[in-house]
């Protein structure tokens, strides 16, 4: 591990998760994308109620189920076993991506590849053909969502920028994302680039700055 990695604090997904969850509002309709994004579900915070959807049909999905109560027939688009909060419903595939282009999700909770500085996604594909390419919903989220996050590990492997300038990976969106939230900080996406929100605890802007393509703003 290099250096300048080494001297970062990392949060873990689970603490991303919570972390990103502190900023959904109360009756909120949000959509979850596949992988990280669906550890959000099991961090509402006390006193909210938030309608969490996945695309293959369900609004209102609850947190990951408890050893031994898992139900097969429950899962969301990634194939994740998953649990109902009160008041969920199931739709057919066609109803929940009219949900999604018509305006009716308020969020989209998205992971990525890549997020350029003035807010460009790249998270179907990748340039390495051992990695297939696979558009899902995220185009249409993209476009029929009115604020995108996403979450993300900061850095990908070997070190590889994933915040940079320009995305070099196939746009999913352009000018799409609202905020940034990584294993190492929150970005928002302003007019200027990445304005940082905060930083994860532990880290300084300046070894943040160094793992990251594009620069931070304050």
């Amino acid at each position: 591990m290099s250096q300048k990695m080494s001297a970062l604090h990392r949060l873990s997904d689970n603490d991303l998760a919570r972390r990103l969850a502190q900023d959904i509002p109360d009756g909120a309709y949000v959509n979850l994308g596949i992988g990280m994004p669906n550890k959000v579900a099991g961090f509402v915070p006390a006193g909210r109620e938030v309608m969490y959807q996945t695309e293959n049909g369900l609004l209102g999905v609850g947190p990951t189920p408890a050893p031994g109560t898992e139900d097969p027939e429950l899962i969301d688009a990634s194939k994740q076993l998953v649990t109902t909060i009160p008041g969920a419903s199931f739709f057919e595939h066609s109803m929940s991506f009219a949900m999604m282009r018509g305006g009716h999700i308020d969020i989209a909770v998205l992971g990525a590849y890549q997020v350029a500085e003035n807010g460009d996604l790249a998270n179907w594909a990748t340039l390495d053909e051992k990695h297939p390419p696979a558009v899902g919903g995220a185009m249409d989220l993209v476009v029929g969502v009115p604020t995108i996050y996403v979450i993300m590990r900061h850095t990908g492997r070997d070190d590889a920028v994933k915040l940079m300038e320009r995305c070099t990976y196939p746009l999913t969106g352009l000018g799409v994302v609202s905020r940034v939230y990584t294993d190492l900080c929150v970005l928002d996406v302003a007019p200027e680039g990445f304005r940082l929100v905060e930083l994860a605890p532990g880290n300084t802007l300046e070894a943040v700055q160094a793992v990251t393509g594009a620069k931070i703003h304050i």
